[in-house]
């Protein structure tokens, strides 16, 4: 039978029994950690056990390890890793510099996600920020510009492939000229279409072959005056043709304000507007059923793209974490503002 199409979260470290016959019996697609979930490398590796037993496949767990702000796996257990601004600043030094150490850091990962059980991270970050933006994106990019966020996030996305970890490119299509944070309200981008296909959506178009892609909550107004994650007229011209995104379309979290609405409605609303995969991250049972009642089961394109998601977590190119490390550090010394913070990242 085809899996529910919707990744969801859980309440904490270990599977609860009702979890567990939930799960079993709505069959999601796929699983999100959040920190509440995380102890200890072996407490994560016998959850994501009981995860792909609960549905009875091995499924895609996703995680958000980014580096900077934005990581579930931290010290003491896993090192700390950079947030994007540290490769932008490498690579406007030499650009080999970024690109390498977005790799190493990103294979890094990988390395650590893939010995607990974690087979796709919600990255790399692609959005192109603004001065005028909310801070909610700014150091997690990697620049202000579209070349260097490109040749970074090519690299990044590598890393984790190369590592057996499929990647979710996002805020497709851009999250940065958003003047609100979409955790709490909707962001409104009044920019016209012409200068959107210039700057914001060009690193989306240049990483389309990107297995998956997370929507961002926010309305384009050049489109719809809907949020894109619910709005089918925007995914179709902007995700899927303006974009050329052929991958899967994953919704951001349906627990965000910047989305109205009951659960149920939010889940229906997301997969009729053309997104693939519904987001739920709250982990609470009562929001999960009806996530689970306003969802349909994968089929069609949705379904083939699944698989190929899938597919992108299943080869792992050889690795010697040593030598890794080691590179790594030398690149991070070379950035002033982590060098106080050496002996923390490197765990």
């Amino acid at each position: 039978m085809s899996a529910l199409a919707v990744i969801l979260g859980l309440s904490g470290p270990r599977l609860t029994e009702a979890e567990r016959v939930f799960f079993r019996d709505a069959n999601p697609w796929g699983f999100i950690l959040f920190s509440r979930n995380v102890e200890t490398p072996q407490q994560l590796r016998r959850l994501t056990h009981d995860l792909r037993d609960a549905v009875g496949r091995n499924c895609l767990i996703f995680v958000d390890q980014e580096g900077g702000r934005v990581q579930r796996l931290r010290p003491p257990h896993w090192r700390d890793f950079p947030s994007g601004a540290a490769f932008q600043y490498l690579y406007s030094r030499q650009e080999y510099l970024g690109k390498r150490a977005a790799y190493l850091s990103y294979r890094l990962i990988a390395d650590d996600l893939r010995k607990v059980g974690i087979t796709a991270n919600c990255a790399p970050v692609l959005d192109l920020p603004q001065k005028s933006a909310d801070p909610i994106i700014s150091d997690r990019a990697f620049g202000s510009k579209v070349a260097p966020i490109i040749d970074i996030a090519h690299a990044a996305m590598a890393g984790l492939m190369c590592g057996g970890v499929a990647p979710v490119i996002k805020h497709i299509p851009g999250h940065g000229r958003a003047t609100v944070d979409s955790h709490k309200e909707l962001p409104k981008i009044k920019t016209s279409r012409q200068t959107l296909e210039r700057t914001d959506f060009i690193p989306f178009r240049s990483l389309s072959d990107a297995p998956m892609a997370m929507t961002a909550h926010a309305v384009y107004e050049c489109s719809s005056r809907s949020a894109v994650t619910v709005s089918k007229k925007s995914m179709t011209e902007l995700v899927r043709a303006a974009i050329g995104f052929n991958g899967l379309v994953m919704s951001d979290d349906l627990d965000m304000k910047a989305l109205r609405g009951g659960l149920k409605r939010k889940t229906e609303r997301a997969l009729a507007a053309g997104c693939d995969i519904a987001l739920q991250c709250s982990g609470k049972l009562p929001d999960m059923v009806n996530v689970a009642k306003g969802a349909k089961l994968l089929s069609g394109r949705a379904e083939s793209r699944a698989i190929i998601a899938d597919n992108c977590a299943d080869h792992i190119q050889p690795f010697n974490r040593e030598a890794a490390e080691e590179e790594f550090n030398v690149l991070l010394s070379q950035v002033p503002y982590l060098k106080p913070a050496a002996e923390r990242l490197a765990g």
